[in-house]
């Protein structure tokens, strides 16, 4: 890691914000690109972040990892066969995230892929290849499990609870734990 990366790094661990640690990385030019009205939770850089472009209202959960390389090469370079045919390099590429996009905790994203718009991937997916605009995706490797116009729909009919009672501040009231908790139970009927 080189030390601007590093210092970089350190500095996103001070910003308490995962907007503001979007705004630091749009201000000094980190990643190629990110739009407007983003978040990323992650705090250490990227390797290669400028070969990572984000649009606007994207959303980045923790632990999500972008993969702009593959180290495969180091391995290979030790090989008699491959030495005599002197060598190979270090793999490459980009990654771009289109516009309304969320990006669930402890995901991976590899090289070369493109995610397009109106998009959700599930926590823990591996997105190998590119992902088409309308898909709520999810899995090892990430597979369509339905339409973003779905998704919004179900999460629109949704039971809502009082907005008096919403988190607030990372904190769930006693009143909100309390009536999920009851319908947790409920529901776990056996």
């Amino acid at each position: 890691m080189t030390l601007k990366r590093l210092m970089q790094s350190m500095r996103l661990l001070l910003i308490r914000s995962g907007g503001a640690r979007a705004e630091y990385l749009r201000k000094n030019k980190i990643f190629a690109s990110i739009g407007k009205n983003c978040s990323i939770q992650k705090r250490k850089i990227p390797l290669y972040a400028n070969l990572i472009r984000l649009g606007n209202n994207v959303h980045i959960a923790a632990n999500v990892s972008f993969l702009t390389h593959d180290i495969s090469h180091v391995v290979l370079n030790h090989l008699d066969s491959v030495k005599k045919a002197g060598g190979v390099q270090e793999r490459v590429g980009c990654i771009e995230i289109g516009d309304n996009v969320f990006v669930g905790s402890g995901t991976h994203i590899l090289y070369d892929t493109k995610i397009g718009s109106n998009v959700i991937i599930g926590t823990c997916s591996v997105v190998t290849h590119d992902i088409p605009d309308n898909s709520v995706v999810a899995g090892v490797p990430a597979r369509r499990i339905g339409s973003f116009d779905d998704y919004v729909k179900r999460f629109m009919d949704t039971e809502r609870y009082p907005d008096r009672i919403a988190p607030r501040k990372q904190v769930v009231p006693d009143e909100l734990a309390s009536m999920l908790w009851a319908k947790f139970d409920q529901s776990h009927k056996q």
